[in-house]
């Protein structure tokens, strides 16, 4: 007897594969495939930002560190957004005016014309190491499904997430996956509105809940406070989350393809606004997992529990299809920001400087499919979605934060400096995440470190280079 979880999954996967291959008809310029033809309006590109962060981190991986550390874990998610409410009214209309300018198709782009061409090729290189860190949690968090609503093993899980979302996004591109992801957006909000009350209702109601957070905070310390126990996590997501959802490159060339300012500060704002409120229920959800189900035995488990044990068959369906439009969703957004960049950034900028649409759009969908492969290999090897995703935002925050932010407001230092300041973020980064255990000193988390050091080299450069101009 086939297993109905299994087959919804099933279902739902061939219902956002067969548009996508549709779609690819339509897709014959390379501004189609890497930035919409600059065409997105105020719903599609807030469709497409909020489809995409809802991933992997805001549902599986929020409700374990709900599940794990109970109220506090709000700031994960919620730190995206605020974050996003920044970027919405300061760094995005500004970097989409430069983009619709110059022609850029991707940060790279920006960072070639702001620095130089080796900037822009090393950055690259980072963050694409770190992007199959971010695509390789995306598929745990699919298999961490699969294990428990059909038994199947983390690397089955895997292998059958990358071919979902290898197929689909290579055939699309940008401006297919914003009409797909607007779908799986209403798919996402149905399946958690309705779980919650639901799931709720199963363990007696919102006092018989606040009795068990109760109970499980005498062996957790500060478990049903929002603020933890304790800054010191807060500030780790503060500083991880909020530099990372302003200089991401996926949402940055997502907002490329804005057709103007408005829709920007619209699109944007809203997907902040709407990330803000969101994080609760994933949060939520894991900590009802926690109080009432026994037994289990990896934290990235407990919202693949609450489909199976507390809600009934036909919501734990929605919230199954929910959960994987999220994991699809953000996945696919990982796999636009690497096969754009590999493209853009470093074929057709070292490797084939005449390389025409046609050819471009072939290596961008070649790129795609080896950039999930790797991620497949990578994701049997990581222990959880949240460590998975931290590398890629530890990487993105502690490179290119700096850069881009100073970059855009200041045209000295050059890209000396920049190389500079990349390289010895990165290296206090590790240095210190190491001697620590990745806790950093008073309170200031590693990548906090590693962007100081970032500001103070550009600062010192910037400094020296105006006392210069003026004697």
């Amino acid at each position: 007897m086939v297993n109905p979880f299994l087959l919804v999954i099933i279902i739902y996967g061939i219902v956002i594969i067969i548009p996508a291959l549709l779609f690819s008809r339509y897709i014959n310029r390379v501004s189609d495939f890497f930035v919409a033809g600059r065409k997105l309006n105020p719903a599609l590109l807030f469709s497409t930002l909020l489809a995409a962060n809802i991933g992997a981190g805001s549902t599986v991986g929020a409700a374990a560190l709900g599940f794990s550390k109970g109220l506090s874990a709000w700031w994960w998610v919620g730190s995206a957004g605020i974050g996003s409410l920044i970027l919405a009214f300061t760094v995005g209309p500004r970097i989409r005016r430069y983009a619709a300018r110059h022609n850029f198709l991707t940060i790279g782009d920006f960072l070639e014309y702001r620095y130089d061409r080796k900037v822009k090729g090393v950055i690259s290189v980072i963050l694409w190491l770190g992007g199959l860190a971010i695509l390789a949690g995306q598929l745990i968090a699919f298999s961490r499904i699969l294990e428990v609503v059909a038994g199947t093993g983390k690397a089955t899980g895997s292998v059958l997430g990358g071919i979902v979302v290898i197929t689909y996004f290579s055939a699309t591109g940008l401006k297919g996956t914003a009409w797909i992801n607007m779908f799986q957006l209403i798919v996402k909000g149905i399946g958690f509105l309705l779980a919650f009350p639901l799931a709720l209702a199963a363990i007696g109601g919102w006092s018989s809940f606040m009795t068990g957070v109760q109970a499980r905070s005498m062996e957790i310390a500060g478990y049903s406070s929002f603020f933890g126990n304790g800054s010191a996590d807060i500030l780790h997501y503060l500083v991880l989350l909020i530099p990372s959802f302003i200089v991401s490159p996926g949402i940055l060339q997502k907002i490329y393809g804005a057709r103007d300012d408005r829709t920007v500060r619209i699109g944007v704002a809203a997907n902040g606004i709407s990330l803000l409120i969101f994080s609760f229920f994933p949060v939520l959800l894991g900590m009802m997992a926690a109080v009432s189900i026994q037994g289990i035995s990896h934290p990235d488990l407990a919202l693949p529990s609450v489909i199976i044990e507390m809600v009934p068959f036909w919501v734990g369906a929605l919230l199954l299809a929910a959960i994987f439009s999220a994991e699809i969703s953000s996945a696919d957004a990982v796999l636009f920001m690497l096969s754009t960049s590999l493209v853009q950034d470093l074929y057709k900028t070292f490797i084939n400087p005449k390389a025409d649409g046609k050819r471009m759009l072939k290596v961008s969908r070649v790129t795609s499919f080896s950039a999930g492969v790797l991620a497949v290999l990578l994701s049997t090897a990581l222990p959880s979605v949240i460590s998975a995703l931290e590398i890629f935002y530890s990487l993105l925050s502690a490179s290119l934060f700096v850069p881009i932010i100073w970059g855009l407001y200041h045209s000295e230092p050059g890209p000396k400096t920049c190389l500079r300041a990349v390289s010895a973020s990165l290296l206090l980064t590790v240095i210190i995440h190491f001697l620590t255990d990745g806790k950093g000193f008073y309170q200031l988390s590693p990548v906090a470190f590693g962007i100081l050091s970032s500001l103070v080299l550009f600062s010192l450069a910037w400094a020296g280079s105006r006392a210069r101009n003026a004697g």
